[in-house]
């Protein structure tokens, strides 16, 4: 059931229904989440069964505010400390070692934790509504099938879930790619899952050079993180990344015949078929990722088997985009 975020009511209902153990789908400034009391392992549990996620796979704990971290986090270095204030509310996840006994199922059972506070005004209207009613913090991971494409919108997540599950409507999220995930349990900032915040920003924030994936092994093995699987992200239809002189020629290869075919490039093209569904990429990385997801759920929607996406530039502020769209070609 699809109800307004704006609606006190429905923010009251939603919060009732986490107290209660339920799930919540609700409005972030990235994606739509899949909510549970972080504190109960068995409203936890309710959240892998209805995604299909392995348990062992850690979610990322939405809190009101910075106040909140001490609930979750037995210790908070300094640097933590800078990039949740430079960055919080928004979508930055600090991952953090876990307070002993504390939201253990939600961590998939490892000693840290991620923490988020969300930008969303309708989302953070929740997450105190929650608070007021003794919820410390909102487990809260896509709310989309495990592996699947995120949703953007309500009507993203109702169908996946079906109109069973209480939606807060938030319309569209502005962000559209999940948080930024920054490792803080190592002595030094480690980038796990990049957003549409750049290594440089974050970097400046906290005050010292953030690691990146390839700088892990020197590092030290990394704890898992929510969204961090090799394949992930992924549409019904298959994705394939293309440069422009490549993905022209098959499509001159292809010709006329060309059906169920998507592409999604910054490209203009000479389109031999009429079948062949095309959307422009925007020249910019916020605007991409912003519509990345709802994108390939349309071109899903549309009966495309194959999309052929145009390579991202290799600029830093596309990252995000880009880890996103190899995530999704490796499904």
């Amino acid at each position: 059931m699809i109800r307004p975020g704006t609606d006190p009511q429905a923010i009251e209902d939603a919060a009732r229904c986490i107290q209660a153990g339920g799930l919540v789908g609700f409005p972030t400034e990235t994606v739509y989440g899949l909510g549970a009391d972080a504190s109960s392992d068995a409203a936890v549990a309710g959240i892998f069964k209805a995604k299909g996620r392995p348990a062992d796979h850690p979610l990322i704990v939405h809190v009101a505010d910075a106040r909140q971290v001490n609930d979750y986090a037995s210790s908070v270095p300094p640097f933590a400390e800078r990039l949740m204030q430079a960055f919080w509310p928004g979508p930055l996840t600090v991952i953090l070692p876990r307070r002993e006994g504390v939201a253990l199922a939600a961590a998939g059972g490892q000693n840290s934790i991620g923490l988020r506070c969300p930008a969303h005004p309708v989302a953070l209207a929740f997450l105190k509504a929650c608070l007021e009613l003794g919820v410390r913090g909102v487990a809260g991971p896509s709310a989309n099938r495990f592996g699947r494409v995120s949703p953007t919108t309500a009507p993203h997540v109702a169908q996946e879930f079906g109109d069973a599950l209480l939606v807060l409507d938030g319309g569209p999220c502005a962000v559209g790619i999940e948080s930024s995930i920054v490792d803080c349990t190592r002595g030094r900032p480690v980038l796990l899952r990049p957003g549409v915040l750049t290594r440089a920003q974050l970097a400046a924030a906290c005050g010292e050079p953030v690691l990146d994936k390839e700088e892990l092994q020197a590092a030290g093995s990394a704890p898992r993180a929510s969204g961090t699987l090799e394949a992930h992200y992924a549409p019904n239809a298959k994705v394939r990344l293309m440069d422009a002189g490549a993905m022209q020629a098959a499509l001159d290869l292809l010709g006329a015949d060309a059906a169920h075919i998507a592409v999604y490039a910054r490209t203009l093209f000479s389109l031999k078929s009429e079948k062949v569904l095309y959307r422009r990429m925007p020249d910019d990385a916020l605007a991409t990722a912003q519509q990345l997801f709802a994108v390939l759920r349309g071109f899903d929607d549309q009966g495309a088997r194959l999309i052929w996406i145009e390579n991202p530039p290799a600029d830093p502020e596309w990252d995000g985009v880009r880890d996103r769209l190899g995530r999704a070609a490796a499904s």
